[in-house]
């Protein structure tokens, strides 16, 4: 019988626990059991393996960033719904390093994860729904915008960034060269 209180729910949450505070590398069947006090085998009745607590917790991961970024730029519409979101990105990899390193890097071709990288997805395709791109141009354009926020983001959080010189003002560039390369009806 399940441990009262236990669910996939909590054994997710406990797994986002041991990767915020130690890494998605600790994250085994072994560290979630010890955090929710029950005996590994007992976590078999929530997930199957180490492989689907992974899923699980990308599934989870891109939720929250789809609701977090989605939250952000709601009522805002180009170049101001590009920079919300593009810094909304920004401080939701600062506040949870571990946590976006979790994130498959390609949810769309993964049936455990597609549901939620295609909700991720709609986000930054709806914010450059006001440029006017067609379907072809959004991908690239999305692509492009993945690009800057990702590879900053992962630079900065890996501590790659140690020049003298602003970060933001580094970031504000960046945003400010993405967003002039955008067709502006």
């Amino acid at each position: 019988m399940p441990r009262a209180g236990l669910s996939t729910s909590a054994v997710v949450s406990a797994a986002l626990d041991v990767v915020d505070e130690q890494g998605i590398g600790a994250l085994t069947l072994a560290a979630v059991a010890a955090r929710t006090g029950v005996a590994t085998p007992s976590l078999y009745k929530h997930v199957g393996n180490i492989a689907e607590l992974r899923d699980l917790v990308g599934v989870r991961v891109m939720t929250e960033m789809a609701e977090h970024f989605g939250d952000a730029v709601i009522g805002r519409s180009g170049d101001d719904a590009v920079t919300v979101l593009m810094h909304t990105y920004r401080d939701y990899v600062r506040e949870h390093p571990a946590r976006y390193a979790a994130m498959p890097t390609d949810p769309l071709h993964d049936p455990a994860l597609v549901e939620a990288g295609t909700r991720l997805l709609n986000v930054f395709v709806a914010v450059l729904r006001g440029y006017g791109l067609d379907h072809s141009a959004a991908i690239h354009a999305t692509r492009c915008l993945r690009a800057i926020g990702h590879g900053f983001v992962s630079i900065e959080a890996g501590g790659g960034f140690r020049l003298a010189e602003d970060l933001d003002e580094t970031y504000e560039q960046l945003i400010r060269m993405f967003v002039a390369s955008l067709p502006h009806p």
